[in-house]
């Protein structure tokens, strides 16, 4: 990738690794996944110039994955990287990109990359028109921080947009770090960062529901419970898709919803607090099953018209 970084007189790319293509990388800043892109880069011998890292927690991380690696303020690190690697918030990508833009840091030839999977590269305009490369690049993982994430990322689905000129730059930053690039459109990225979000984060919050709804009924190890039990589901419904489903929702048996929606609303947790969140989540995703069910004729009418007369709050208000 050095044919199309910054000129061959940065100080960084003088002190990189032997290997040809390699790079002075800059990470800002030194969150769950920037030091773990950073650490993946750095095996293989790109040279980490400098991280920025704000709060402790950032700092102690980049201790861990990232030993040895100065923390440097964002100018330092944009005046001396041949690849910014931008793993900041949603929210604070576009003014940090526009101020760096505004003070004239981004460099000609300089490869900037964002790891967001909502914006594409248009968030980087501000520093293409300085000359520099704009790439975007989203790993399909969960991040937490930690060195047993680097090895998640083999095989890992990465998302990358650029101009069409560097795409094979974006795609081989994708592969070094271990990934399978494919090429998402500008237009699609927020949609299909809704997707991953939808089907990871609150994946999340509904298992951690059910362990808690597990653990308001007695059960001491709500997780161990409903492990062969979850994995068994998702992989059924990465494989089977919508077929896959089971439960009282596909069978059409209201009675049984209606029975779980009494049973949850009467649940206390440790502190006396009622599953009031449980409840609502549990009838938006049975709704959800419903609808889907019966689109695909899995429920006659009548069937999806009593779920749907069941799983409305008014039933359990009288």
């Amino acid at each position: 990738m050095s044919e199309t970084s910054a000129n061959s007189s940065t100080p960084s790319k003088a002190s990189a690794g032997s290997r040809p293509g390699r790079l002075g990388v800059g990470i800002i800043s030194a969150g769950r996944v920037g030091a773990v892109l950073g650490s993946a880069l750095r095996a293989v011998d790109h040279q980490v110039i400098g991280v920025h890292a704000v709060s402790e927690a950032s700092r102690e991380r980049a201790e861990a994955l990232l030993p040895g690696v100065p923390v440097l303020d964002v100018e330092e690190i944009v005046e001396r990287a041949e690849l910014v690697m931008l793993a900041v918030p949603d929210d604070a990508l576009a003014t940090l990109v526009k101020g760096l833009a505004d003070l004239g840091r981004w460099q000609p030839g300089q490869l900037v990359v964002h790891t967001s999977g909502r914006y594409g590269i248009g968030i980087l305009e501000p520093a293409r028109r300085l000359g520099a490369i704009p790439l975007a690049l989203h790993p399909a993982m969960t991040f937490g921080g930690f060195s047993t994430d680097v090895a998640r990322l083999t095989g890992c689905p990465m998302a990358v947009t650029a101009p069409d000129a560097v795409l094979p730059i974006a795609q081989a930053l994708a592969v070094e770090l271990g990934g399978e690039p494919f090429a998402l459109e500008e237009s699609a990225r927020p949609a299909y960062h809704a997707a991953l979000a939808h089907g990871a984060n609150h994946l999340l919050t509904v298992v951690t529901q059910a362990v808690r709804v597990l653990a308001a009924a007695g059960v001491e190890d709500g997780a161990a419970t409903l492990g062969p039990l979850l994995a068994a589901a998702l992989d059924r419904a990465l494989h089977e898709g919508e077929a896959g489903l089971t439960g009282p929702v596909s069978r059409g048996d209201a009675g049984t919803v209606a029975a779980h929606l009494e049973a949850l609303s009467s649940l206390r947790d440790g502190e006396g607090h009622g599953l009031d969140d449980v409840v609502a989540s549990y009838r938006q995703m049975a709704t959800a099953a419903t609808e889907r069910c019966e689109a695909a004729g899995r429920l006659t009418a009548e069937q999806a018209l009593r779920l749907r007369e069941t799983l409305t709050p008014e039933q359990l208000e009288h």
